[in-house]
């Protein structure tokens, strides 16, 4: 027998319309949301309606509210959140793993369907990491290192793929930060060359092993910092 179909609260209606602004990216993660009269009147609710619709967002881990601030979007989608949480209860090698995994389909379909425009940013975020990486900018390394992987899994063109890579990346950056200040040396930076004149040349054969050796290198530094290795 059918169920009776239950009607959302207002307060509920309220809250799917400020995490539809989230996750359209018109309020972006880091920013601060409008103040209180200005979303009652957007949204034609009452200031105690406002309020219990910010509070169900943030105990669903997409706002958060500094005090005498403001609330500031902190997650891109729920998605994002329940990664996030599950990462922090993760160790870095089943990090990587996942990262493998979503890095080898990406290089793969990158390099059959990148674009000529794709193609040449992605040189040039090449370019940026190996500036980085010159200079002994760690953490600038990491930033532009985690753009080049985003923008290879974004030439993908697989909506789902990217959504995935980019929530694993966000809660991820803590993990490839701190395996990152162990790896970056000419040879880790060479695998990443050839990872991306493979894509360029569409070459998704050498695309994908390139990915397998620049994580087969991460994970031996995970066995010599775990000690697994003399």
């Amino acid at each position: 027998m059918l169920q009776k179909t239950n009607r959302l609260t207002l307060v509920e209606q309220v809250a799917l319309q400020m995490e539809s602004l989230i996750e359209s990216g018109k309020w972006v993660v880091g920013m601060r949301i409008p103040a209180e009269p200005k979303l009652m009147t957007e949204l034609n609710v009452s200031r105690n309606t406002l309020r219990e619709a910010i509070r169900a967002l943030i105990h669903a881990g997409l706002l958060k509210t500094k005090q005498g601030d403001g609330t500031y979007v902190c997650s891109s989608s729920v998605l994002g959140v329940v990664l996030q949480k599950r990462i922090l209860h993760s160790d870095t090698l089943q990090t990587l793993e996942v990262r493998h995994a979503l890095e080898r389909e990406g290089a793969h379909l990158a390099a059959q369907r990148r674009t000529s425009d794709e193609a040449n940013e992605l040189l040039l975020q090449l370019e940026r990491c190996e500036a980085a990486a010159a200079l002994g900018d760690i953490d600038g390394f990491v930033t532009e290192d985690i753009r080049l992987h985003q923008s290879i899994v974004a030439a993908s063109h697989n909506e789902i793929l990217i959504e995935l890579y980019d929530h694993i990346a966000e809660a991820a950056q803590d993990s490839i930060t701190s395996l990152t200040r162990y790896e970056v040396g000419a040879d880790f930076l060479e695998m990443h060359r050839q990872l991306v004149e493979a894509i360029v040349d569409q070459d998704a054969d050498r695309a994908v092993a390139a990915v397998h050796r620049y994580i087969a290198e991460s994970q031996a530094v995970l066995d010599v910092k775990g000690g697994k290795q003399p």
